[in-house]
């Protein structure tokens, strides 16, 4: 149940972070994505380093210390994670949480957190009982804060009573159980979703081909793995990392996607079209390189399959299709069009032109058009985020179907 989950280990200063480096590796092992973050005490028991070895991953402790200049990291983590444990969690941490002081980069990143966040107690058991603590616990569960239980017996500071860390292997059974029993929106769904750019070759070098990363469409198969579906993934040529959990066909050309989308289209239940295919290919490749010639070239030009186009021709009644419009005039013109002629069920329309919603970034800024002839305006914000809020529009679509 853990393999793709992403986990984000927030881990405080005391002597129970020997654990959290345990926690780490049993995490991992179990094929979660984990990334950790540091505090300064923390650090002091455990080195960083430990931790990037056991986790794979880059460690963070410095909220200043901006490692992407394309992202604010713990704006970033807040969003990136399924899941945050804060283990050990010390009396420090939980004051803080409680009275939303951030002041370092545990603290900013939790309270800027939409994901479910677990909190593990570790400390003395006089301080665990004192009641400022007993208060502070008292007000985050009030926030939905989850509390994993100290266990009791001998501690470090020579005391024996509650107040020792939960054991890892218990920490990871609460969190695998946890993936088990959430309610997966998209849970017994297929969905299909193309991405990338495609490919159109001129010669044995050359190619016709545009400016999409697949960022977009790697994002939703990513929140789609979350939700509960079984992800197709029909991929132009890009480079980013496979979505753990989902299946990956890789291709070129805009006829080898159509194949694709077209041979996965009928097991699917949403077909999710994220790609920027091409609209024109090359009438004849050339079998050896184009040479320089004096004066201009013409390339004679004919148009690809529309596959957006062709799998709506095809649409069962259960299916739902989602197609994007990146468009630089006229959006809702272009996309409420692309509605009725694809017989879509949402268009995805953005202004490529406008800073932050263009290839290459890690935001975007949608209008989401439907059916009915509402739309869903979203401002700026990450395309994990953005990715989240399509597969909601899509499950409430499947759960209409459903009723139906």
């Amino acid at each position: 149940m853990l393999n793709g989950k992403k986990i984000l280990l927030c881990v405080t200063g005391g002597i129970a972070v020997y654990k959290s480096a345990a926690l780490t590796s049993k995490l991992t092992q179990a094929g979660a994505e984990v990334k950790v973050i540091l505090s300064e005490s923390a650090a002091k028991f455990v080195t960083p380093l430990t931790f990037q070895a056991l986790s794979r991953s880059e460690v963070y402790t410095d909220t200043f210390d901006e490692k992407n200049p394309q992202k604010i990291a713990h704006i970033h983590l807040a969003d990136w994670a399924d899941l945050i444990l804060v283990a050990p969690a010390t009396a420090n941490i939980i004051g803080k949480l409680a009275n939303g002081i951030a002041d370092t980069m545990i603290s900013t990143t939790l309270l800027a957190a939409v994901a479910p966040v677990w909190i593990a107690p570790a400390m003395n058991v006089h301080m665990y009982q004192h009641p400022a603590v007993t208060k502070n616990i008292e007000t985050l569960r009030g926030f939905d804060y989850e509390f994993i239980e100290p266990s009791e017996g001998y501690l470090a500071c020579g005391y024996t009573g509650k107040g020792r860390l939960e054991e890892p292997e218990t920490i990871v059974e609460k969190v695998s159980q946890f993936f088990r029993t959430k309610n997966w929106e998209l849970s017994g769904k297929t969905v299909l979703i193309t991405a990338g750019p495609t490919r159109e070759k001129i010669d044995p070098i050359r190619f016709l081909t545009n400016h999409s990363t697949g960022k977009m469409g790697y994002a939703i198969a990513e929140e789609a793995v979350r939700m509960g579906a079984k992800v197709i993934l029909v991929s132009g040529p890009v480079s980013l990392a496979p979505p753990k959990g989902a299946e990956l066909i890789e291709v070129e050309s805009a006829e080898e996607m159509y194949r694709a989308a077209l041979e996965y289209f009928a097991k699917a239940d949403a077909l999710i079209g994220t790609a920027a295919v091409a609209d024109y290919r090359p009438k004849y490749i050339q079998k050896d390189k184009m040479k320089k010639k004096e004066g201009e070239q013409a390339l004679e030009l004919e148009r690809t399959k529309d596959i957006l186009f062709e799998l709506g021709k095809r649409k069962e009644a259960h299916q739902v299709i989602v197609g994007f419009a990146a468009e630089t005039t006229e959006i809702e013109k272009h996309a409420i069009g692309k509605l009725a002629r694809k017989n879509a069920d949402l268009i995805i329309a953005n202004d490529v032109k406008q800073k932050g919603a263009g290839f290459g970034v890690d935001t975007n800024i949608v209008t989401i058009y439907k059916k009915d002839g509402s739309k869903l305006e979203l401002p700026l914000m990450a395309k994990t985020e953005v990715a989240r809020r399509i597969l909601s529009e899509v499950s409430l679509l499947l759960k209409r179907d459903d009723s139906l």
